[in-house]
């Protein structure tokens, strides 16, 4: 809660409260050939986290109501991207069902933010983001020793 909802407040997040969404967006947009300007919109997110069960299970959840994508034009008919698309099962127009593709692929974006709230929040509440950042930090190390 701190993070997502009062640490985005607070650093004038406009479009959502989360932990990371667009780092993921982006990464998906390119690699899937849609429009990385879309990201703007497209990251929109409110991730919650919200403990039940009498504090036994962690439920999470992404709200992202704005997400632009499509699974035919464009960058979409690059090499690398249709193989992507392809991959997810997603690529070119459904014939059966006109928009199912884009549905599912953003569907696919949706489920890869929540994963990777979830993980950041995990690394942040474990310590562990500033553990990884502080033994890579290339800013005040020779690269040559990073890792030794």
């Amino acid at each position: 809660m701190l993070k997502n909802l009062a640490g985005s407040a607070v650093a004038g997040a406009l479009g959502g409260f989360n932990a990371h969404a667009s780092n993921i967006v982006s990464a998906i947009f390119i690699a899937t050939g849609q429009d990385p300007a879309q990201n703007v919109e497209s990251s929109h997110c409110i991730t919650m986290m919200e403990a039940v069960n009498d504090e036994k299970d962690l439920h999470i959840s992404v709200t992202m109501p704005s997400i632009e994508v499509g699974t035919i034009g464009g960058g979409t008919q690059l090499a690398s991207q249709s193989a992507c698309l392809d991959l997810l099962g997603v690529k070119g127009a459904s014939k059966e069902l006109p928009g199912a593709n884009s549905r599912l692929l953003a569907k696919i974006v949706a489920g890869s933010v929540l994963a990777g709230e979830l993980s950041l929040m995990v690394a942040i509440a474990s310590g562990q983001l500033v553990q990884s950042h502080m033994k890579y930090n290339r800013s005040t190390k020779d690269v040559s020793k990073v890792g030794s």
